[in-house]
């Protein structure tokens, strides 16, 4: 009895350790095809095996790609749980790219609360972003909340002068919530005023900002998109919670 456990033991870690070095000669194999057949690619930071059976997670920097055994075929685009609906794809890139909260550079953002303001969420935006506009509207549905605007523009026209004429008006958060709820142009004030548009760009693209709106939370999650106000409130209510307890630990 014993010596056939023992016998199934060995044999288990004998496979396991098989398992092993076969990934790790898959990896060294991928590094070394890419590093030949696209030597203008940044070097590959890491390798991984996905849910996939065969395929590999290929990474550089913060882009993801997914390769065969031999690097012989490389695949760009998401990679799907079809039981889920997730992709697994933008997950992995959230969480690269994912931001501390008290990390953010709240100076350059226009800032308006609700109520005791105790829940914090920081949101990019562009104020030609029909989203960020129903988004907005959302939020002032929601209580206790401080809310932190990071102007983007991204999405061309005069979205840049919109950007500048409400970040240099004598309110800002009023002049962006008068713009984004009832239409009302900004009008900019007249004299010299810098803005923080090209440090919110550049932050952007660091960390994979390239839609609007784009939420971050308090304990780290970040949602791209608009989100309805029930989930909103889960999002809320479950970040904070999670901030609290790892301050208390």
């Amino acid at each position: 009895m014993l010596s056939t456990l023992f016998s199934r033991t060995l044999a288990a870690l004998a496979t396991g350790l098989l398992l092993a070095h076969a990934a790790l000669a898959d990896e060294a194999q991928i590094r070394k095809t890419i590093a030949e057949r696209f030597p203008e690619w940044p070097k590959v930071d890491e390798v991984s095996k996905t849910p996939l059976a065969g395929i590999y997670e290929v990474r550089l920097g913060t882009q993801i790609f997914y390769a065969d055994e031999t690097g012989s075929y490389v695949i760009e685009g998401s990679l799907i749980d079809t039981k889920t609906r997730a992709s697994l794809t933008e997950a992995r890139i959230n969480k690269l790219t994912a931001v501390d909260f008290s990390q953010l550079p709240l100076k350059d953002a226009m800032m308006w609360k609700n109520g005791t303001g105790a829940r914090k969420i920081a949101v990019f935006a562009d104020p030609n972003c029909g989203y960020c506009k129903h988004f907005e509207a959302d939020l002032q549905k929601i209580k206790n909340v401080t809310v932190y605007t990071f102007l983007i523009p991204i999405l061309g026209g005069d979205s840049p002068q919109k950007s500048e004429a409400i970040w240099c008006s004598k309110e800002p958060a009023k002049a962006w919530l008068s713009w984004m709820l009832d239409g009302k142009t900004p009008v900019r004030n007249m004299g010299v005023c810098s803005t923080p548009m090209e440090r919110n760009l550049e932050f952007a693209r660091k960390y994979r900002i390239n839609g609007t709106p784009a939420l971050f939370f308090v304990d780290g999650t970040r949602v791209p998109g608009v989100v309805p106000v029930e989930k909103l409130e889960q999002l809320l209510a479950s970040s904070s919670a999670k901030a609290a307890s790892s301050t208390n630990n």
